[in-house]
Order: C-alpha cells, then structure tokens, then sequence
C-alpha cells in the first residue's frame, strides 16, 4: 500500500513540475516576467493549465498526508529511545596484539617518555 502510494505521489510532483513549467510567465516574480503591458485585471483568467495545476496540487498534497499517516502508523508504540535501550551494549574494543608494547596508539609521545624524539650528535 505504502508503495503504491509513494508511487502515485513522485508521478504527482513530476506531473505538477511538467505543468508548471508549460506555463505562461505573468510576471511579478522577482520583477521577470515576459510580455502583457496593460492594466492587468484583479482576478487572473483560469485557464486549463491553471486547473490541471491547482488538481495535482491537491493530490500532491493528497498523497503526502496519506504517507505520513502510514509512516506515523508503522512507528506507533515506539520511540527511538525505545530502539536504543534494546540494543546491546558495545564491546569495548582492544588494540590489536602488535607487539610493539603498550603506547602504540597514534597519539605522540608524552614528555615523560625516556627516548628523545631527535637523536643526539654525542
């Protein structure tokens, strides 16, 4: 069901850009706009491509609902909070038997450490 309707809903939004971009500039959008100088009348004539937009508009929205109330239907009765008491603890890690003795990580040597880092020109 989840991916029916996620299927429908991405045809949706491809649909609704494809639609939007076929039509006509009217201008006022960050001063562009192509063509039409004269009064422009208070209510914008509703053309087809104006419809078909304001439909998959609406399913689009549709959809969307419809996804988060399966998603929040799957998750319910748990929390994230939840998932992460039921994990296992995680295992302290060892180093690796390398053999070259204890302070092999890879952080430099302390001061306290015997061997000097350049050797002398006794």
């Amino acid at each position: 069901m989840e991916n029916v309707v996620l299927i429908i809903h991405l045809l949706l939004a491809l649909s609704l850009i494809g639609v939007v971009l076929m039509q006509r500039s009217e201008g006022g959008g960050l001063g562009m706009g192509g063509g039409g100088g004269g009064a422009m009348s208070g209510r914008a004539a509703a053309t087809a491509l104006g419809k078909v937009t304001w439909i998959l508009a609406i399913a689009f929205i549709i959809t969307s609902i419809t996804l988060t109330i399966i998603a929040a239907q799957k998750s319910a009765g748990s929390s994230v909070l939840d998932r992460l008491g039921d994990a296992p603890a995680a295992a302290e890690e060892t180093a690796p038997a390398s053999g070259l003795g204890e302070g092999t990580d890879l952080l430099p040597p302390s001061a306290d450490d015997n061997a000097p880092l350049v050797p002398r020109a006794d």
